[in-house]
């Protein structure tokens, strides 16, 4: 059996050099696709739509999309003026068809130190043209002055993530390019290895399309991570053709190097897909999004490789034998020589240095709102919103929602929600003034209602009958309803349908007080209360994200549960952090333990042995470890989603960079004592390791330094912060572990014999 699988990968090989041409018409075909369907994908902007479900804040979110309008807002802050020019252009601004209303007076909320904040509301949701149309007026009208705009409208941050993310392609393309050609061994290689991956990048994009939606992070750094993680798998093919090629024509070589490369990269890249795999058992479920999208990049990517890039190859191959050049990748030697000498020191060295990582690692300050980190770049939208953090005190909205109709309760409620030292304000249906210091919920007899209204007594006394007699509420009726109470809001609701109708008529002071009223109500109720719910919606004088917030989140749930039992509901970006925070200890442990789990499974079986996967998964975790302990020595919240994508990659692909060396050592142990393995190991793995390791740090470092988007950014930064250092304990502490561990190695390899072959040479002192 074992005969026939090389024979059957020779055929399979031969088909795809012979039928190049035919294989290049179905990429060009799939290419002219894949421009047009990328154009199919919708990209979600909003984080909070990954939450779990069964999380509050996912819940009370699709019920307020569902049961009420919320308006659009922005902040428009205006540097250096007077409060008079402010008062009058407030004026001006409030004229512009689509501004609802702006709040703005000569509290410190709204003027202070000669800058004016104006907080506008839209007559239209974030995504109506209105509001967008509204707010490039307001900007035409502000752009002789020194201003400040922050806003919830249109694809504006989409926008400039994409032009970002652009940039950093481009960079990133440069610096892979750069790479390529120092690493290379002929200069026409670097060409065909572009081909390749420029190919799978295109389709991979055009195929995201079947997703229906993705997310914005997988969206922007998708193309970058497919390049930097999967890169090494055309390297390997390159290396493995110049080797072959030496003693053998263009086409055997290529047959021969696909055949050797596809189980070599095969294993490669299971661990990869494996730590990519660990992230969709996320329940945030970005994790999931991100995962699908990655997974299907690496297989394109290993598809690309093993079915296109023969045929280039094949196609190139007079012009790669043209264009040899010297090789600028310096030899090693002294490292391997030095790596040896300190075996014995080191390694104790490593080990006081991981007991500190894990235990700094697990006092990372995690972050689960993107309001407070910071980025190395930042967009017009972040310093807007910085300058008006800075000058004004900002605040905490949170939305309560509870069962509907019931006034009495919800004045109740908001009158000991108003106590709090927590709250500044608390706006709800009920307690909205509708005229003369009477609110919308107050509960009115027919007198009041008369002097309130000045509709004739005798007529309000008729409607209030009517009403009880519809409510059922005959026994009012009998006894008389004088001192019948009904909410303001209820009664001005029925009057309105019965003048609707013809049953009442009003004079036109009358009517036109009722219209105005009603269009209060509409736009009231549109806001605030559906036949289900109200929403009551709270400015906090506390910060987004604390332990302080936490618990008073506690609180006035609490305190609501007095009034309407556990059918209570808490929304914000309060609510959000909380939720992501609980949902992280879980997904970190679920990420941790599958990652491990999943690559131990792909080592075991591609090494038959016990040993070697302890000392790759060691090497790597602890690369882990010390690449997070850095926010905690340098006291920087960290984006928890950084972590959770970062340590899966870390995992899954700088583990390769281990197998690299450790593939190459137990190949030569077979022949060679131990210290002059690991050191040919180490010489023969650097061109892989140095090309896969720097393209993947400098994508990372280039997302991290180039990105406003905290998020992304943050995986930037921590992934190539990681890359580097795995690079640096492979090619350090590895090679020490595995001569060190050498007889644990032999003794745990299930095939001693294959292992080890050197007859009665000796392993020798180094």
């Amino acid at each position: 059996m074992s005969e026939n699988k090389p024979a059957m990968l020779e055929k399979v090989a031969a088909f795809i050099v012979d039928k190049r041409k035919g294989i290049y018409l179905i990429y060009i075909l799939l290419a002219v696709f894949s421009i047009f369907s990328s154009k199919w994908v919708s990209v979600n902007n909003n984080i909070t739509d990954y939450l779990s479900e069964e999380t509050e804040t996912r819940q009370g979110l699709t019920l307020m999309e569902d049961e009420f309008i919320t308006y659009a807002t922005a902040d428009i802050m205006i540097d250096n003026i007077a409060f008079a020019d402010a008062e009058s252009l407030c004026g001006e601004l409030e004229e512009i068809e689509g501004v609802k209303e702006i709040a703005f007076d000569d509290t410190t909320s709204h003027y202070t130190n000669a800058s004016a904040l104006f907080s506008i509301t839209f007559d239209g949701e974030s995504d109506d043209e209105i509001c967008e149309s509204a707010l490039r007026e307001i900007e035409d009208k502000t752009k002789d002055y020194d201003v400040y705009v922050s806003a919830t409208l249109g694809n504006t941050s989409a926008e400039t993530t994409e032009k970002e993310m652009n940039l950093v392609m481009i960079i990133a393309c440069v610096i892979i390019l750069s790479v390529l050609l120092f690493t290379s061994r002929t200069y026409m290689e670097v060409p065909v290895q572009i081909l390749t991956f420029g190919m799978a990048a295109i389709l991979n994009k055009g195929t995201n399309y079947m997703f229906e939606t993705i997310s914005f992070i997988s969206n922007s750094i998708a193309v970058v991570l497919q390049l930097a993680l999967a890169i090494d798998y055309a390297i390997i093919l390159c290396h493995r053709y110049t080797e072959e090629r030496e003693d053998k024509n263009a086409r055997e070589a290529v047959i021969t190097a696909l055949c050797k490369a596809i189980p070599e990269i095969s294993g490669s890249c299971l661990t990869t897909l494996s730590g990519l795999a660990a992230m969709s058992f996320m329940k945030f479920q970005i994790g999931f999004d991100m995962s699908i999208v990655l997974i299907k990049a690496i297989i394109i990517s290993i598809i690309t490789v093993f079915t296109l890039m023969p045929g280039l190859l094949m196609s190139f191959s007079s012009l790669i034998d043209k264009t040899h050049h010297k090789n600028f990748v310096p030899k090693i030697t002294a490292w391997s020589n030095a790596v040896i000498r300190v075996r014995f020191i080191t390694p104790c060295i490593f080990a006081a240095f991981v007991a500190g990582a894990f235990f700094l690692s697990n006092h990372c300050p995690y972050a689960y709102s993107q309001t407070n980190l910071s980025t190395i770049s930042k967009n017009e939208a972040q310093i807007a919103r910085e300058m008006i953090r800075d000058t004004f005190s900002t605040s905490n909205v949170l939305a309560v929602l509870v069962p509907s109709g019931d006034y009495e309760k919800e004045q109740s409620l908001l009158s000991e929600l108003e106590q709090y030292r927590e709250v500044d304000s608390v706006t709800g249906l009920a307690a909205v003034e509708a005229i003369d210091g009477y609110s919308i919920g107050d509960r009115l007899t027919p007198r009041e209602f008369s002097e309130l209204t000045d509709i004739d007594i005798e007529m309000v006394r008729l409607i209030y009958s009517a009403y009880a007699a519809e409510d059922e509420s005959y026994g009012r009726i009998i006894g008389g309803i004088e001192d019948y109470k009904i909410a303001l809001i209820d009664m001005f609701d029925f009057v309105y349908d019965a003048v609707d109708e013809g049953y009442v008529a009003l004079d036109d002071d009358a009517q036109e007080k009722l219209d105005e009223l009603n269009d209060m109500l509409i736009d009231g109720r549109d806001q605030l209360r559906s036949d289900a719910h109200t929403r009551l919606v709270m400015n906090l004088n506390i910060p987004e994200e604390s332990e302080e917030t936490f618990a008073f989140l506690d609180t006035v749930r609490e305190c609501a549960q007095k009034y309407y039992g556990d059918d209570v509901m808490l929304v914000g970006n309060s609510t959000s952090d909380f939720d992501l925070s609980a949902t992280f200890g879980k997904d970190n442990l679920m990420i941790s333990i599958l990652s491990i789990l999943f690559v131990l499974i792909v080592l075991f079986f591609t090494f038959q042995s016990a040993g070697i996967p302890i000392i790759l998964i060691l090497v790597i975790q602890g690369s882990i470890w010390l690449n997070f302990s850095f926010p905690t020595i340098q006291n920087k919240p960290l984006f928890f989603l950084s972590y959770l994508v970062v340590s899966s990659i870390q995992m899954g692909a700088n583990i390769d960079y281990a197998i690299v060396i450790t593939n190459r050592y137990t190949e030569f142990r077979r022949e060679m004592n131990k210290f002059e393995a690991v050191k040919k190991s180490l010489d023969l793995a650097f061109p892989t390791i140095f090309t896969s390791g720097t393209i993947l740090a400098f994508a990372g470092i280039a997302i991290g330094f180039l990105s406003s988007e905290p998020a992304i950014s943050s995986i930037g930064i921590c992934l190539g912060r990681g890359t580097i250092i795995s690079i640096v304990l492979v090619m350090g502490i590895l090679p020490q572990l595995l001569v060190l561990g050498d007889y644990i190695i032999e003794k745990t390899s299930f095939n001693i014999n294959d292992y080890i072959r050197i007859g009665g040479h000796r392993d020798e002192k180094a």
